[in-house]
């Protein structure tokens, strides 16, 4: 049984260079799974209604030790031997398994596309195009969109640009909130190599990682909305927001992510980091009451959102949670 602190590791964890004159595949599409059999068929369907041969794209899901169903079945029926698959000997965790999946990545460029995401046709020839056009950049990707159990469309994220290229001041703009979803990514494995793995914390750990990218690298975008991210009360997200670990969380990836900022903006930066959060997790204590139906947890976020920055906003949101509380407000 893996040890709780063998499965976060405090450390970005190494990538292995590929050593190999043999040709690789542009993309690797790896596709980290752990319970989420009902999603997966789609997720995998996604990628290969895309028809990119398999010279140009490794295609593999990575089963963290599943209990909902036979995955290997699954990826065996819709892959029809176009899929790999790999199953963790047992469970290790999202961020032993994304590291599991980028060092068993051949490709330049590697997507990570969690088992319950999806990505619309024409995704990997949107992001091929933005590594050609813009060779120096470390990642790009594309907009998304946020999507429910039966990929109803919930949000869409407010625009970064209107126009495809490299974003401009990227670092600052990243650093003080989460603008990227994991769906909607692409990075070199070339980075991961010099910048090692995910690390730390399971929620915001993607939000790091892009921070650190930036800190060293120019980032490609396309406004195009190719990828969807979806919103479910059993992912790692929801889990979280029951039980305020996402406010612990996110408090030390701020820290971490300070060191990868400019000293004379740095404090600046992290705190508009901690306001932005903390507007956000104070609405997100409504969510909490009234879809999940936990009053409790609810409150348990709003006076985490209010101890992590104190703001008018916050405030508005804390104030109202209370008084639903209070009053026994009804959740539906």
């Amino acid at each position: 049984m893996m040890k709780p602190q063998d499965r976060t590791p405090q450390q970005p964890p190494v990538i292995q260079p590929i050593e190999t004159d043999e040709p690789r595949p542009l993309f690797s599409v790896m596709i980290p799974a752990y319970n989420c059999i009902q999603y997966l068929g789609h997720t995998i369907q996604s990628v290969l209604s895309q028809a990119l041969p398999e010279a140009e794209m490794q295609i593999e899901v990575i089963d963290d030790a599943s209990t909902d169903g036979d995955v290997a079945a699954l990826v065996a029926q819709i892959g029809k031997g176009r899929v790999g698959y790999y199953r963790q000997p047992e469970n290790s965790g999202s961020l032993r398994n994304f590291e599991t999946c980028i060092n068993r990545a051949k490709g330049h460029y590697v997507h990570i596309l969690h088992g319950d995401d999806f990505v619309i046709n024409g995704f990997y020839r949107e992001i091929q195009a933005l590594f050609e056009e813009h060779p120096t950049v470390g990642a790009a990707f594309t907009d998304f969109i946020y999507v429910d159990e039966e990929d109803q469309e919930l949000w869409i994220e407010k625009p970064l640009s209107t126009e495809t290229g490299v974003l401009d001041n990227w670092l600052e703009k990243i650093a003080v909130g989460q603008r990227v979803q994991p769906p909607a990514m692409v990075v070199k494995r070339l980075v991961y190599e010099q910048l090692g793995s995910f690390f730390g914390v399971h929620y915001g750990e993607d939000w790091e990682m892009w921070v650190r990218i930036a800190a060293y690298y120019d980032v490609a975008h396309s406004p195009k909305y190719l990828a969807r991210y979806r919103i479910h009360t059993s992912n790692i997200t929801s889990r979280s927001f029951l039980s305020g670990q996402n406010i612990r969380d996110i408090n030390q990836v701020i820290k971490t992510i300070a060191h990868y900022l400019p000293f004379d903006t740095r404090e600046y930066l992290s705190d508009q980091a901690r306001k932005n959060f903390s507007i956000y997790f104070a609405k997100i204590s409504h969510k909490v009451y009234h879809d999940y139906e936990d009053p409790k947890a609810a409150l348990v976020q709003a006076k985490g959102a209010w101890n992590m920055h104190h703001n008018w906003e916050t405030f508005q949101w804390v104030f109202k949670l209370y008084i639903k509380y209070l009053i026994r407000y009804k959740m539906h």
